[in-house]
């Protein structure tokens, strides 16, 4: 997988590389899990929390992400944020290609510029939530809500996994090829979710079972 540049002043270029040449891969233990979630929430949402800048980008030395963990009292090594980086099996994060900086692929309620080419989606695209929150979708549309984009699943199996976290799962078929060929922009990320603004309830239909 690789990073584009930003574009930005003052932002850094990296490119990222799979973890696997950093770490050995292998199955995430609940502790790990824990150090995952923490990750999530400083590369993502708030590195303030523990005294972090990242740059305009969203990367950070994996140095300064350890000793500012530490500073604040969260117990946190190299060879751990290597670890979870190899082990998360949905990539959430990568690694430069010294894998000295990191950052997250997508995910951001922070503004940050991660460099992302548009490029032309599949003509359909998945969307996984939760059922209690299918009637809602179905009036207004989806909404990136705190996050940067409306994250898009290629295949049914990832979309279900995404819905699964919220509750009893549902799928959306979105009629991506419609949106794009009417203006609207899409992003792939280094893990291969997909990204958008906004959708309306217009280009959305609930997957039924069998179908895809």
């Amino acid at each position: 997988m690789i990073s584009r540049a930003s574009g930005l002043q003052g932002a850094s270029t990296y490119h990222s590389v799979s973890p696997l040449r950093c770490r050995k891969r292998f199955p995430m233990p609940d502790s790990t899990r824990r150090i995952s979630t923490f990750l999530s929430l400083v590369l993502r949402h708030d590195p303030a929390a523990i005294g972090m800048v990242l740059d305009s980008a969203g990367w950070v030395d994996v140095e300064e992400l350890v000793a500012c963990a530490n500073r604040s009292g969260r117990a946190l090594t190299r060879e751990q944020v290597l670890e979870v980086v190899a082990a998360n099996d949905k990539q959430r994060f990568a690694l430069s290609e010294d894998c000295r900086r990191i950052r997250a692929n997508q995910g951001h309620s922070i503004s940050v510029d991660l460099g992302l080419v548009p490029i032309a989606p599949p003509e359909v695209l998945f969307h996984g939530t939760a059922r209690h929150s299918l009637a809602s979708i179905l009036a207004t549309g989806l909404h990136s809500v705190s996050r940067q984009h409306v994250h898009l699943s290629a295949d049914v199996e990832t979309a279900l996994k995404v819905g699964r976290r919220h509750g009893t799962p549902v799928v959306l078929r979105v009629d991506t090829g419609r949106l794009h060929r009417e203006g609207q922009q899409f992003f792939r990320s280094d893990n291969g979710v997909w990204l958008t603004s906004e959708i309306a309830a217009q280009y959305l239909a609930v997957l039924r079972d069998g179908e895809e």
